[in-house]
């Protein structure tokens, strides 16, 4: 939704749950510093040892953080997936604030369980349908249109490979083809929504690999020749991306797609054209492959959401520093193979307020979040390794799931127009570039529009998205102007025009590969003005 929509007032009887989200938030998503103008987070725009990260770099932060993961584990957690200590609610914290708390905490996880399920419940890998089972990689053939519902947030400027992952049993072989100067990453998200790897064209230039993924239970030799890259959880997803220009460009990208293969490292011969994936895999009984798994989320009570949670958590760790949170969770059953069923009646009251609570909770985080910007932006920094920031971490994975590290791409957001409007296809806009002032990237740049949903708008054009490989018409002295509005602006603009729908919108601007004016601040987005 845009954010004038998302900014309802809490009621007084939820007061103090209200006041204590606020403190949460202003403590871990919302402490903001002014670089060039723009509202960013706290956090440094650029994690340097990620930034740095090659191949021999990757096993090496695999090795130290998956140790301290572990040990950390082994302080915080008892046997039988009992926490060690119990406390509960702090002092000025009633157990409703602390059951929000907990729902925050295990939105990634959660919404890592339901979203696995739903992309791959099929015996089969299915391109049409977005679909592939665990371990095998869908190859999504062309971009996503008005009728993705699967991931919030898409984007409509690369093609996708996605693959759901569980390294419980063994670890998988990665193999990719040479991409030449196309852009490409191949970033690996572990079950808590961090990219724990990536490989692309910024760390590894036109190719590179074999790689081996494994999980945090593996300890086996790393075959020659391969780099280790080793998740903290089993659970993980690959969102593989590679640049096309448009549909003339597909089939070379599809090529690319096919050369981009995962094998279960028992059956790597070292040649990846020897395995063949299997085509009868079981499907889960009951799994729901239709609705959005956002709302799939959001229907779950809370004894079901923590479950879910309690399940999950126990071949995916929490990180070592969540202990003195998940000490007062405890209570209310979420802790690694806890048993919810045993709550107490208070605690399973509490989870059901936050079940129902929680949505409209990370709609006011969006709009705190987005409510100091400059110019209708916000750039959200610190993405994709979020540390103790919970509230951050629920936040992005509600309205952006799949996110990238800063220096693979910068995501400035609008809700509003340079007078602090809501956006609203009711109205018309005008997004105008100086000359030399388009955003500074060494991939490229795109401006995708976005429905209250978080989807594509649905539009005369299937344009969802458009940029500097739009062809668009600059002005004679340079600028370029893009026309955001519902209804078609005439032949004479038609080429910068990017639909919007009747009603209430949003917009992203995507930066691959920013240079550093835009990580730093020093460059910033004009503001949408309203024309009409």
């Amino acid at each position: 939704m845009a954010a004038g929509e998302l900014v309802t007032a809490l009621g007084w009887d939820r007061t103090r749950l209200s006041h204590r989200l606020t403190r949460v938030a202003e403590r871990e998503l919302v402490a903001r510093e002014r670089a060039g103008g723009v509202i960013v987070s706290s956090r440094p725009p650029v994690d340097r040892l990620r930034q740095e990260t090659g191949p021999g770099r990757v096993r090496e932060e695999r090795g130290e953080r998956l140790g301290a993961r572990r040990a950390g584990r082994a302080r915080s957690v008892g046997g039988g997936g009992a926490a060690v200590d119990r406390r509960g609610p702090m002092p000025d914290e009633s157990l409703e604030e602390l059951a929000m708390e907990g729902w925050l905490y295990g939105y990634p996880l959660v919404t890592a369980a339901v979203t696995k399920t739903a992309m791959t419940a099929v015996p089969a890998r299915d391109d049409a349908r977005r679909k592939a089972p665990v371990n095998q990689f869908c190859y999504m053939r062309a971009t996503p249109d008005a009728s993705f519902t699967e991931v919030v947030s898409p984007n409509a400027d690369t093609l996708y490979s996605s693959a759901w992952l569980d390294l419980s049993e063994q670890p998988l072989v990665l193999t990719l083809p040479d991409f030449g100067d196309r852009f490409w990453m191949v970033p690996i998200l572990d079950a808590w929504s961090n990219v724990c790897a990536v490989v692309g064209q910024r760390t590894h230039g036109a190719s590179a690999g074999p790689f081996l993924i494994a999980g945090p239970s593996w300890s086996g030799e790393t075959p020659p020749g391969m780099t280790l890259l080793q998740s903290p959880t089993a659970v993980n997803w690959i969102i593989a991306r590679y640049a096309t220009s448009g549909p003339s460009d597909f089939p070379a990208v599809n090529r690319l797609q096919d050369g981009t293969r995962l094998i279960p490292l028992s059956e790597w011969t070292g040649d990846p054209g020897d395995h063949t994936p299997p085509t009868d895999v079981p499907v889960p009984a009951g799994a729901d492959t239709t609705t959005a798994p956002v709302d799939q989320v959001h229907a779950l009570d809370g004894r079901a959401y923590v479950t879910l949670l309690a399940e999950m958590m126990t071949a995916n760790p929490p990180a070592p520093a969540d202990a003195p949170l998940l000490d007062r969770l405890a209570p209310l059953g979420i802790a690694p193979g806890a048993r919810p069923d045993e709550l107490r009646p208070e605690a399973v009251t509490a989870l059901d307020a936050a079940a129902r609570g929680g949505p409209g909770t990370l709609g006011t985080l969006l709009s705190r979040a987005e409510s100091a910007n400059f110019g209708g932006w916000t750039v959200h920094r610190g993405l994709g390794d979020y540390g103790t920031d919970y509230a951050k971490r629920a936040l992005i994975t509600r309205f952006g799931y799949g996110a990238n590290l800063d220096a693979d791409a910068l995501y400035p957001h609008a809700t509003t127009d340079s007078e602090g409007r809501p956006l609203d296809g009711a109205h018309t806009y005008v997004l105008h570039f100086d000359a030399g002032r388009t955003p500074p990237v060494d991939g490229f740049w795109s401006l995708t529009m976005m429905n209250e949903r978080q989807l594509f708008a649905d539009n005369p054009l299937d344009r969802y998205a458009i940029g500097d490989r739009s062809g668009m018409r600059t002005g004679t002295d340079g600028s370029l102007d893009i026309f955001v509005q519902h209804e078609n602006p005439g032949p004479d603009r038609e080429g910068n025009w990017l639909p919007a729908p009747a009603g209430g919108f949003n917009v992203f601007l995507r930066l691959y590969r920013p240079r550093e004016a835009a990580l730093t601040g020093d460059w910033t987005p004009p503001a949408l003005r309203r024309a009409g």
